[in-house]
């Protein structure tokens, strides 16, 4: 049966379509992204080293120096207190300190020429009144005994005289000995504890001044600023929590029938829904030991129920385009299992 021109045009039409719709399903295979056989994915959320900055000791604070958002540098200072009376208090534990160290070099040096000098000079004067007051006790003496012309009275009292100047010659003689010996042992050593303790006592003030500078222990960025000039601050409220983003790196879990296809250092790439065309490189650099019951915080059917493993994926992110929570989805590359031999 001969066909009509109608039917002809309508063929080539047909042919046509179905060519088009060839050459758009093998373009697609080139175009569109293929997942590998071996490739799989799991989900989690970024995560941070985190920070909570306080003042060591209680105090006022007069200047808080860093807002969130900023970096900051290890060292750098953020915050400060007022030390007022802590310096204060330095000024006086400085002055004991200096005391002390002056009487132990005194004890040290021992007496003076001018003070063995002026102690030879007071055994030198208490002899020579021992000496008059023993010869007044034998002229008493002598008196009372030939003529009983001296009363028992005078006789008691010349005899108190002599004993009294004896003692006070024999009191000059200890000193002037004590001086020439110098201080005991002991003493120099009792004086050195008590200096060391006000030196101890003088580095605990200076260091409390130091802590009134509140300094960024590393790199990092800053969270969130607790407080403001004029707050007392206290060891148990912080002043700042910062952020520590190197290293940073994506929480997930994994089944157990998917951790066998695992290792350290399998490369990974990690998706965002803020940036799904840049993938953010990583690899992977702890796998649990242990199985755990699935977060709440993951969201897939398949692991609401089950034993996962946990797994940090280390990320590279120079750009900083992960943040603190970010949900993500990372694809791994896992190698592929040994060949027995």
């Amino acid at each position: 049966m001969p066909f009509s021109g109608g039917n002809v045009r309508l063929s080539i039409k047909l042919l046509v379509l179905l060519g088009a719709a060839v050459a758009l399903g093998g373009l697609a295979v080139f175009i569109l992204p293929t997942r590998p056989a071996d490739d799989f994915r799991i989900y989690g959320n970024v995560e941070l080293r985190q920070i909570s900055l306080a003042f060591e000791n209680g105090g006022r604070v007069t200047e808080m120096l860093a807002e969130e958002g900023d970096r900051v540098r290890a060292g750098q200072v953020l915050a400060r207190q007022d030390k007022s009376a802590l310096e204060l208090s330095e000024r006086q534990a400085s002055a004991r300190l200096k005391a002390l160290e002056q009487a132990v070099l005194r004890l040290k040096n021992g007496a003076r020429p001018e003070e063995l000098a002026q102690a030879r000079a007071r055994v030198e004067s208490a002899r020579a009144q021992a000496d008059f007051a023993s010869r007044q006790d034998r002229r008493m003496e002598t008196l009372a005994g030939r003529e009983r012309a001296v009363s028992q009275q005078d006789r008691e009292s010349s005899r108190s005289a002599r004993d009294v100047a004896a003692a006070n010659l024999e009191e000059a003689q200890k000193s002037l000995e004590l001086l020439e010996i110098g201080p005991r042992d002991e003493d120099i050593a009792q004086a050195e504890a008590e200096a060391e303790a006000a030196r101890a006592s003088l580095a605990s003030i200076r260091r409390d001044i130091a802590q009134t500078e509140l300094t960024a222990p590393r790199d990092a960025l800053v969270r969130s600023r607790l407080l403001e000039p004029g707050d007392m601050a206290s060891a148990q409220r912080p002043a700042f929590q910062l952020l520590v983003d190197r290293p940073k790196w994506v929480r997930a879990y994994v089944p157990e029938i998917r951790l066998g296809r695992l290792r350290p250092g399998d490369r990974a790439d990690v998706f965002s829904d803020s940036f799904p065309e840049r993938p953010v490189s990583g690899k992977v650099g702890y796998i649990s030991a242990a199985a755990e019951f699935t977060p709440k915080s993951v969201q897939t059917e398949e692991l609401r129920t089950s034993l996962v493993y946990e797994v940090r994926i280390i990320v590279e992110d120079p750009d900083n385009i992960l943040r603190l929570g970010m949900p993500v989805t990372v694809r791994l590359a896992p190698a592929m299992p040994e060949k027995s031999s």
